[in-house]
């Protein structure tokens, strides 16, 4: 077998390397790309200017809220923004002293650490983490018993940026030292959605229908990550389906229309309001079994065998904000809006 490469599937793979990279760039790189979130956004921007105005480098930040929504490139925003080195890690990831020690003695002055999911953080590394953020210094123990000393170590002058979807779990002392604000991100309203979803299609050099690019946006539970999951699939379908090969062309863009779109995300299992097969389950039993509750958490957990966490942190959130459930002091209760999205009669009383 000849060691020279084949010209065409050189080709080949320098067009599917430049296709990957087109994928990962639809996180913004600019205030201005990011939408939504004006609230914080603003803030950030006053916080950055008057620490920039007088030569300090910014104070402690936090943001929290469901995933998806755009913790983690706020932080990459606010690095571009000032300049500055980003290191990132997580909470499980710092499992003794030692990590954050390392990772702390290692950045350089004004660097920003970047710590997601810090809920997740132990708790022991947790307290070497307060002087750390207030003093900038480090103090760590050696020895045992009777012998040990503390040595104090002085640290560069750093900004932690830290995310989390879980911000109850973050102890109070930790929590207060966040000077620069603690910031909930909201869910996106539709109209947001629709604006990224259309910066998304061009950066994926899509050409996407205005009823196509609505479907998506109703259906992406007011979350940017969701909605450019399903612009992703929408394309892989029209680009692979029988069905989507049908669409027209245009300049050498394919074109997705909302006919296609639905029968991706139909294939999906999402329907025309966002909710996935896990959803559904959820509410038909809850009416069929239950006859629409009252029904406490561990029976619902057992009766669709999954975990009480789950049911809490991943399938019920979005159907409480869409109406469809309610939780009492006795339990889940299915609304009439449930009902009636499934198809099921409603009972008197």
């Amino acid at each position: 077998m000849s060691s020279k490469q084949d010209p065409k599937n050189v080709e080949k793979a320098i067009e599917k390397t430049e296709y990957v990279v087109l994928d990962t760039t639809l996180r913004p790189t600019r205030w201005d790309d990011y939408i939504g979130q004006k609230h914080i956004k603003d803030n950030i921007k006053i916080l950055l200017q008057a620490a920039s105005e007088r030569g300090h480098i910014p104070e402690h930040i936090l943001f929290y809220g469901p995933p998806g929504l755009g913790k983690t490139t706020l932080a990459h925003l606010i690095a571009k923004e000032t300049g500055r080195q980003m290191k990132i890690t997580s909470g499980p990831a710092i499992e003794k002293v030692g990590d954050l020690a390392s990772i702390l003695t290692n950045l350089a002055a004004g660097d920003i650490l970047f710590i997601d999911e810090i809920h997740r953080l132990n708790k022991i590394v947790e307290e070497i983490l307060y002087p750390a953020m207030e003093s900038g210094v480090l103090d760590i123990i050696i020895g045992k018993g009777p012998s040990a000393r503390t040595i104090q170590l002085d640290l560069p002058p750093f900004t932690l940026i830290a995310a989390t979807t879980r911000v109850a779990m973050i102890s109070s002392p930790l929590r207060s030292r966040f000077s620069g604000g603690v910031f909930r991100l909201e869910f996106y309203s539709n109209e947001e959605i629709a604006k990224i979803i259309e910066r998304s299609s061009k950066l994926l050099d899509i050409i996407l229908e205005e009823e196509a690019l609505k479907e998506i946006a109703k259906r992406s539970r007011f979350t940017p990550r969701t909605a450019n999951y399903f612009l992703k699939r929408a394309r892989d379908f029209a680009q692979v389906s029988p069905e989507g090969k049908q669409v027209s062309y245009g300049a050498g863009k394919k074109i997705i229309d909302k006919k296609t779109t639905v029968a991706a995300l139909n294939m999906l299992a999402v329907d025309e309001i966002g909710l996935n097969t896990s959803d559904r389950k959820f509410l038909e039993i809850l009416i069929e079994k239950f006859s629409g509750g009252p029904v406490g958490l561990k029976t619902m957990a057992a009766a669709l065998s999954e975990e009480e966490a789950t049911l809490e942190e991943v399938i019920e959130p979005y159907l409480l904000q869409l109406g469809l459930l309610e939780r009492t002091a006795r339990g889940r209760v299915a609304t009439k809006k449930a009902y009636e999205h499934l198809g099921f009669e409603l009972k008197k009383g």
